[in-house]
């Protein structure tokens, strides 16, 4: 993967800014009209959420892939970019997001300006960080090695095999990994306040299967009370009640899913048409209303949007034509199909 080096000035057709699932795929697109990419992302590796927070994570909604590993999906995608030579600038977060001279000027933490004729905007909810339970001292439990304290997401599934695994929250993270790490652990409890579930209908049966079988311990209604463990070791979590009443569940490890704290950063200040912290766009063309600027993926908002990747996908497709009529108003587009024009070093039809 071509990384560039700190420092470095550089001219482009495009900047994506943000190298998730969404953003990989534009440089595919942007690939595919001859149009040349720099990518940027405060990770220090491509796949955003997905890399970050769940790789081992199954998804079930990519057309072609019954079922897919988040990691897997990413590598596709860096291996369907990598034909078209994208620059990444990774580790390094966008600074400053200027017009200039008829285009644009991206600046990053590392100081590097990379000159485009256009923007695209592919940085999902922003940056991103976990939503801690208020308990006391929960902090001094954390990073405290694979499978072992106060984890806020699952990088790997085997990391937490034969140990005592309490997940707190009732939403898809929550119900998805206590299916997962079921079969895993030496034991799963799944501490949430009320009955029902918010997870997907079809998981949330699962969920109450596998409790019926004694695989695991549903403890509800319940909150979280507080952790017990010597020097930064956890022991057990104290899970209460609304009447005072408590439980202590032997713990290896506490999974606590209450969902990411989500912010924007510099996004916020680069004069964008925001609602709620998303981009106002044009579906037709993923414009975000200023010339040569567009968005996609997550961060993008207009009437009917649905949040799944597949969708960013398509927003992918449109941003890059759109972008092609902006970085070569001279040079007529032909559409064609991949089938028909191939790609390079590959086979064409």
């Amino acid at each position: 993967m071509p990384q560039a080096a700190e420092q470095e000035a550089a001219q482009t057709d495009v900047v994506i800014i943000g190298a998730g699932p969404v953003g990989l795929f534009a440089v595919f697109q942007c690939g595919m009209l001859g149009l040349k990419c720099h990518v940027v992302d405060a990770l220090d590796m491509p796949g955003g959420q997905l890399s970050a927070l769940y790789p081992e994570k199954p998804i079930f909604d990519i057309p072609g892939y019954p079922k897919i590993d988040a990691k897997d999906l990413v590598a596709r995608l860096e291996e369907q970019a990598a034909p078209f030579g994208p620059v990444y600038h990774l580790g390094s977060p966008v600074t400053g997001l200027t017009e200039q001279g008829g285009g644009w000027q991206v600046t990053t933490a590392a100081g590097t300006e990379i000159q485009a004729a256009t923007v695209i905007i592919a940085a999902g909810v922003g940056a991103f960080g976990p939503n801690r339970p208020p308990l006391d001292g929960i902090r001094d439990f954390e990073d405290k090695g694979p499978g072992l304290g106060v984890h806020y997401m699952v990088k790997r599934v085997d990391d937490f095999r034969g140990k005592r695994v309490v997940i707190a929250g009732g939403g898809d993270s929550a119900v998805d990994w206590a299916l997962n790490l079921a079969g895993v652990a030496e034991s799963v409890a799944v501490v949430h306040r009320r009955p029902k579930f918010r997870a997907q209908p079809d998981n949330a049966r699962k969920l109450q299967d596998l409790a019926a079988a004694g695989a695991v311990d549903l403890v509800i209604p319940y909150q979280l009370g507080g952790l017990e463990g010597d020097g930064g070791a956890l022991a057990a979590v104290i899970a209460r009640d609304l009447d005072g009443n408590e439980k202590r569940l032997e713990a290896d490890a506490l999974l606590p899913f209450f969902g990411l704290l989500q912010q924007l950063g510099p996004i916020a200040e680069w004069g964008l048409n925001l609602d709620k912290n998303l981009v106002q766009v044009d579906p037709a063309t993923m414009s975000a209303g200023r010339p040569g600027l567009f968005a996609v993926g997550d961060i993008a908002v207009y009437p009917g949007k649905l949040k799944l990747i597949l969708t960013g996908f398509a927003e992918a497709a449109a941003a890059a034509h759109a972008a092609h009529a902006v970085a070569r108003p001279d040079e007529i587009l032909h559409f064609e199909y991949s089938t028909t024009k191939g790609v390079p070093g590959g086979e064409t039809a």
